[in-house]
This record gives C-alpha cells, structure tokens and sequence, in this order.
C-alpha cells in the first residue's frame, strides 16, 4: 500500500499543469501514487495528463473541485491522501520530507508549510508559525486555525475527517477546520512543501464573483455542527471574520453592502463571551463589522490594500537584496505580514 496518494484537481489549468505534475513526478519516492481527476477541463490538460502516463480519472461534466477531489480519494490507495491543486507546484524533497513525517509522528493530519508564488516570479512565505512540537491538537493550539483554510497546505490520513466537500468555491473550509476540530493527533511540519499560486488569470478564488457568497455556508456549517470548547470557538470565530474580510475586496461592488451585512450579522450571531478583539489593523476592521459600519470599511478598504502591498514588496525588495534571508529580518517581515 502506497504512504501518500497525491490527488490532483484538474480544470483549466493547461498553462501551469505541467509544472505541477513535474514537481511531483521529478522526486522520486517509493510509496506515492498520483491520481489526476480531470473535471471535464475545456483545454489540453487530458493530452498534458496521458503524456506523462498520470492516472486518470475523467469526468464528463464539470462537477467543481470539492467533486473532483472526493472523486480521487475514493479511488485512492494510499494511507495518506495529498491534495494538491493542477496551477500549483510542490517545493523539492516535499514528497521525501511528508513521508519521513508521516512516519515518525502517525497523524490524523499533518500540517505543513508553503510559499505564495506570484505571476512575475517572485515568492512570500506564508507566515504559519509551525515551531515547537511536532505533535499536537487543537485545544492546545487553538491558534491552528488561523493557518490557511485549505486542503492543499494539510495531508489526510485517508477517510479523515469524513466531512464531504461543499459545492463551489471554499469548498475545503469545513473539511480544514473539522479535520484540525476532531483530530487527536495533528503534525506539525516545519518546512515549506507547497507552494501556491497566488493571483493565477482565470483562478475562481483571485476573480470577483457572487460566488464567494458560498463562504457562509462553510462557516455555517462548522458553526451549527460542531461543539466548540471555549478557546478553540474564539479562534474559529475570529477566523471565520477575517476570512470574510480577505473575501469582501472580491465581491461584486453591487453586492458588496449585501455581503457586508451577512458578516456583521454572523459576527453578531456567532461571537463568543469568550472573544476578545485583537490589536492593530485586525481588531480595527473586526470593530467595524461588529458595528455594521459599512460606510467606514469600505473608505478604510482600499488602505488596507495599499499596505498589503507595500509589506509585499518590502520582502520582496529584502530577498533580492539578500538571498540568505537574514533570520532577525525575515522573523520580522514574517511577523508583520498580513493574512
């Protein structure tokens, strides 16, 4: 039985699949198998997947990503499932590092680290401070969920969480945050093995849609259907918020006083006594949507964006200057980056 099934959504992605599954199939590693589900993709992808004789599972009509990984894992052999997306690309010696991983700690699900990679090249880190032990749970961690709600920066031991993937877009939230709610061992892994495409053309998550009205929905569900202990239901809720806030700059502008009040009606609804609004920036726009202020956000709105985007390229000015990465420094822009 293979350690890792590498189960890879295809839809679209003909530019940057080939990357993908070379960053894959170049480390070589007994114990992995990959399965690519080709979600009726309307380009060449299916004559990218046979070339490199990737086992295919193909489906005549789309069906979205949530589908099309349920889809690999029940083909899936693996004790482990890897979901990694058709644009992205997996850092070298991922595959070596997750096994070796996977081995020694025996997880419900691991943990690990990635890098944004950006269209002109240029590469961030994420931010994740995964230090300390490698063996943990969520009452221990509670901070573990303002990690990035993705499928992609987490391996699954396979059936795990036996939460189905939603329809649409954030589609893997309430997959995330139940695998990381009910596991009573997660693995930390402190070393980047993903790196994701950030601001990809043509991307469902970078393009401004009513779909991402959908992120509701996720958050409901965890809401509703989990039993939350005190410390972990304060950091879910805060990161069910500022989740919201990263979507809002994607919402049509006709729209966006409709989605505005459906935050602030879920931060009413859903915050705990126990919540305590954090410092800076962050706690400024929770006040704001705690309040409805919508007129106040949406003019704070495009400041925000200005200062995203500065601290950006101030690392990526830095790692220009110096390569190595000078540890203070780079803790310190790490610090201060934004989520």
């Amino acid at each position: 039985m293979p350690t890792i099934s590498v189960v890879i959504p295809v839809h679209g992605v003909e530019d940057f699949l080939p990357r993908c599954l070379d960053s894959i199939l170049s480390q070589e590693h007994a114990g992995v198998e990959v399965i690519a589900v080709d979600d009726a993709s309307p380009d060449r992808c299916a004559e990218i997947l046979a070339a490199r004789g990737v086992t295919t599972i193909r489906v005549p009509a789309s069906a979205g990503p949530g589908q099309a990984r349920e889809l690999g894992a029940e083909r899936a052999t693996g004790e482990y499932v890897w979901f990694v997306d058709g644009d992205d690309e997996l850092a070298p010696g991922a595959l070596a590092a997750v096994a070796k991983a996977l081995e020694r700690l025996r997880p419900d699900v691991l943990v690990l680290d990635y890098e944004n990679l950006y269209p002109d090249g240029t590469t961030s880190p994420s931010g994740a401070d995964l230090s300390g032990p490698e063996l943990t749970t969520l009452a221990e961690r509670p901070g573990l969920v303002n990690l990035t709600m993705t499928v992609w920066s987490k391996v699954f031991r396979r059936g795990f969480p036996g939460v189905p993937f939603g329809p649409g877009i954030h589609e893997d939230v309430q997959v995330s945050v139940a695998a990381l709610l009910t596991a009573s061992r997660i693995g930390l892994l402190n070393r980047v093995c993903y790196r994701y495409r950030r601001d990809r053309r043509g991307s469902f998550m970078a393009a401004t849609s009513d779909r991402h009205f959908a992120i509701f929905a996720s958050y409901h569900q965890i809401f509703s259907e989990q039993t939350l202990v005190p410390p972990v239901r304060a950091a879910v809720f805060e990161r069910a918020i500022w989740h919201y806030s990263t979507v809002f700059p994607l919402v049509p502008g006709r729209r966006r006083r409709e989605f505005f009040r459906q935050m602030t009606a879920d931060f009413r609804r859903w915050q705990p006594p126990e919540f305590v609004v954090p410092p800076g920036p962050r706690g400024a726009k929770m006040r704001l949507i705690g309040r409805g202020a919508y007129r106040t956000y949406v003019l704070l709105e495009p400041l925000n964006r200005v200062r995203v985007a500065l601290r950006r390229r101030l690392w990526c000015d830095w790692v220009r200057y110096d390569p190595r990465g000078d540890l203070k420094c780079a803790t310190f822009m790490v610090s201060c980056w934004p989520w």
